[in-house]
């Protein structure tokens, strides 16, 4: 694969031949009485996942009373991924996820997509990701001046607490309080660890507990956070040259404008993509490299070279190829998106099974990113794997596929490569237990804790 142009993001992969193997369909064992897979799901996920390589390309799976077909065969994740006329993004699972966000350009049913992505592209034109670059220096600048060497710190938190805070400057570059952005990060990590729990499980909300009242707070804090910001900016009326100056300037082709609902319907669908995928991928990568001395030292000594001792920018990324394999790596090995879920629309057939319409389809790019035959040694953390190679079309899909393809991928590229890149040109990271991470379940797939202890370079 030849090295991408484009200077700001992470491009998919030269279209090539998948390899030809005729898919298969199965079945997952060890299902529970009434329960299914889900205390899998719950307690272990990427070993379940793991786990369903050796039954088929396509498996069946069951949550609770639910089924659930989980593929990960190349041609039959494009065939559902692109094939608008027979799978949705409709059913329970997207009417929970929808609680959550609203009906945005994450969530829409395909007939909405359209009008909602040309909505939301002008924010991510190239001519503002120098701008966006320039934010995102600033506050890992700002998030590890904080650091002191022999300090401990939660590594998947810290990302976490960056992504948010460029997401609010992105989106808000008119600011918000600090309280209220506090508030607004900690409301949705609350709803984001939440809405897992009743995507697998729906029956959660029926019954009173903690859990049920801290997440409905929290869904009222949130909802309520973002009102009282799109009312503000609405109410002064100035331009501010940000993502939510542009959405508040759009209009359909009838002249009518985003309703306050939209509005923030679409400002939750971009903090969710602009914080919670990209934390999950700088958290990998620095576990990734923290258990990798040999992957550690070839990245130092392209920072140190290319960077000589100054803050990384936006504009040195075009230079920093081993840098963005890590991160192209690290979106392989854990795709932030791990699921991808559709609901079949009409009678259709997968790997030679029959699924009546309702039937729900679920994309997964975690065991497609781990097809020993699309990637030698899969489970191998190795950013050299991307020099020159030449991987198969439909191998490497991090930010999905077709229409519904992710709008942020290069803003979310160019973030994960710069805050590793500001990371490790000035500090090591130790994990603190020689453990693997437990990933916490919820809808993007994060590492969980993660203590580090701090030592400068």
């Amino acid at each position: 694969m030849s090295r991408p142009n484009d200077p700001a993001g992470t491009p998919e992969p030269e279209p090539g031949a998948v390899p030809a193997s005729p898919p298969r369909y199965g079945r997952a064992p060890g299902a529970w009485p009434l329960l299914g897979h889900l205390p899998h799901l719950a307690g272990r996920p990427l070993a379940f996942l793991d786990s369903l390589s050796g039954h088929g390309d396509v498996v069946r799976v069951r949550m609770g009373t639910r089924t659930a077909h989980v593929v990960s065969h190349p041609a039959l994740v494009r065939r559902v991924l692109t094939d608008r006329r027979s799978f949705d993004r409709s059913g329970v699972l997207y009417e929970k996820v929808r609680a959550l966000l609203g009906n945005g350009l994450a969530t829409c049913p395909n007939a909405e997509h359209r009008d909602q992505r040309r909505a939301l592209q002008p924010a991510f034109h190239p001519s503002l990701m120098d701008r966006y670059a320039a934010v995102m220096t600033a506050e890992t600048a700002a998030l590890t001046a904080r650091w002191r060497p022999g300090a401990v710190v939660d590594v998947t938190e810290e990302a976490f607490r960056l992504t948010t805070a460029v997401a609010v400057r992105t989106l808000f570059s008119a600011g918000i309080a600090p309280g209220a952005a506090e508030e607004l990060r900690e409301a949705l990590e609350v709803l984001l660890r939440g809405v897992y729990t009743r995507v697998v499980a729906p029956a959660v909300d029926r019954a009173p507990s903690p859990s049920r009242r801290r997440y409905r707070r929290a869904l009222t804090r949130w909802r309520t956070g973002v009102a009282a910001i799109v009312a503000a900016y609405r109410a002064a009326g100035v331009d501010h040259g940000d993502a939510l100056s542009l959405l508040l300037a759009v209009r359909d082709e009838h002249g009518r404008a985003l309703s306050d609902v939209e509005l923030g319907d679409q400002v939750a669908t971009l903090v969710l993509a602009g914080a919670e995928t990209t934390s999950s991928v700088v958290a990998w990568a620095l576990r990734l490299l923290a258990d990798h001395p040999g992957a550690t030292a070839r990245l130092h000594g392209e920072l140190d070279t290319v960077l000589a001792g100054d803050p990384v920018t936006g504009v040195d990324l075009p230079r920093l190829p081993y840098t963005r394999d890590v991160v192209r790596e690290a979106l392989r090995l854990y795709p932030p998106a791990w699921a991808i879920t559709r609901t079949a629309t009409r009678e259709t057939e997968l790997a030679g099974k029959v699924l009546p319409p309702g039937s729900v389809v679920i994309c997964c790019l975690y065991l497609l990113h781990r097809r020993p035959e699309l990637f030698p040694d899969p489970a191998r953390f190795d950013p050299g794997r991307w020099a020159g190679a030449d991987v198969p079309r439909d191998a490497w899909l991090p930010f999905g596929l077709g229409a519904t393809k992710c709008v942020g991928d290069v803003f979310g590229s160019t973030e994960a490569g710069l805050a590793i890149a500001a990371i490790a040109s000035r500090w090591r990271l130790t994990p603190v237990s020689p453990r693997p991470p437990r990933p916490v379940p919820r809808i993007v797939l994060s590492p969980g804790p993660q203590p580090m202890r701090l030592a400068e370079r």
